[in-house]
């Protein structure tokens, strides 16, 4: 009796089902997509990674734009160290955090709360939508129209506030917002806040979308008050969107340029500078080209340090969160 050999099978697994479906070109084709990115990598190295290079490389130079860079070392970073004009611009860029950041989130994380749970539910979602528009205003402005606005509302002589605060009596109060350095400051924090409003306000609407209403009316018939239904399901839920809007407005506030160079020029004396705008002076008005990278690139590395810190912040609430 012969014995007849069975051949062996040959299992085919789904990617090999797949790319057997494909064109014999397809598998080239796949190579070629990589063609595609070559003008975006090409726009990334022109904008991007080339100019930052050059200004790392220029804050170890003595450079003023006419002659050739002159190697100097570490001499512009310990001069940046000792510099009391930078670490006093690094102060007011903290006062930018707490007007571009802390006040604008924590308003609009309940401003956006009020509008769809309260609002919402009462009077419907087109007034809902209608005031989150109105919030968002600002944000649709160009940062110099505001700040020329702004400018004549705060102006001295004939600035509108000043003008109300006469209409009503109230002469004595009327001020220098902007040229006295014990108000230009909080003056540009106060119209910082008004800007930067509505850019939380309509991310964390955005957001209450994807929860569902039946948890704040099952909270409600349970007796939680408004304030207990926000902390208990709002917060909770929208945890990532109010990382990635304090992260976003965490870096802007560290660049904000617009409104300092439209409204003060840094001024009074050093009352309202801040990194951007004392490296911009450096660079254009001193002529130093060499210290003025240095400052851009000292701004440069707190940036993607403070980017890293949240991230992983964010990464850490998240695990803590699946671990529940």
């Amino acid at each position: 009796m012969t014995t007849q050999l069975i051949p062996p099978v040959k299992v085919r697994t789904k990617r090999s089902v797949e790319e057997s479906l494909l064109p014999k070109s397809g598998k080239n084709d796949r190579a070629a997509f990589w063609l595609y990115l070559i003008p975006g990598f090409i726009l990334l190295a022109i904008v991007v990674i080339v100019p930052l290079v050059w200004n790392i490389y220029l804050s170890f130079t003595e450079y003023r734009g006419i002659r050739p860079p002159i190697w100097i070392g570490l001499e512009n970073w310990v001069e940046l160290f000792g510099d009391e004009k930078f670490w006093m611009s690094f102060v007011n860029s903290i006062a930018m955090i707490v007007a571009m950041v802390v006040i604008p989130t924590l308003l609009g994380l309940a401003l956006a709360a009020m509008l769809f749970d309260l609002i919402g539910r009462k009077f419907g979602g087109r007034l809902a939508s209608f005031l989150r528009a109105t919030y968002y205003l600002p944000q649709i402005l160009p940062v110099v129209v505001a700040a020329v606005v702004i400018g004549w509302i705060l102006r001295a002589d004939d600035g509108a506030l000043n003008e109300m605060l006469a209409a009503v009596g109230l002469e004595s109060l009327q001020h220098n917002w902007l040229g006295s350095p014990d108000t230009a400051l909080a003056s540009i924090m106060a119209v910082m806040v008004w800007v930067q409003l509505g850019y939380p306000v309509v991310i964390f609407m955005a957001a209450l979308q994807r929860v569902d209403p039946e948890l704040y009316e099952a909270a409600e018939l349970d007796g939680a008050n408004w304030f207990q239904r926000f902390t208990a399901i709002t917060v909770t839920i929208i945890r990532p969107e109010i990382f990635v809007v304090t992260l976003t407005c965490t870096i802007a506030a560290l660049k904000v340029f617009g409104p300092i160079y439209t409204l003060t020029r840094g001024g009074p004396g050093n009352a309202t500078i801040v990194p951007s705008y004392y490296s911009y002076s450096e660079f254009f008005q001193s002529q130093q080209v060499g210290y003025g990278a240095t400052i851009a690139t000292a701004l440069t590395i707190i940036i993607i340090l403070v980017a890293i810190v949240f991230i992983k912040a964010q990464n850490r609430a998240e695990r803590a969160e699946s671990e529940r």
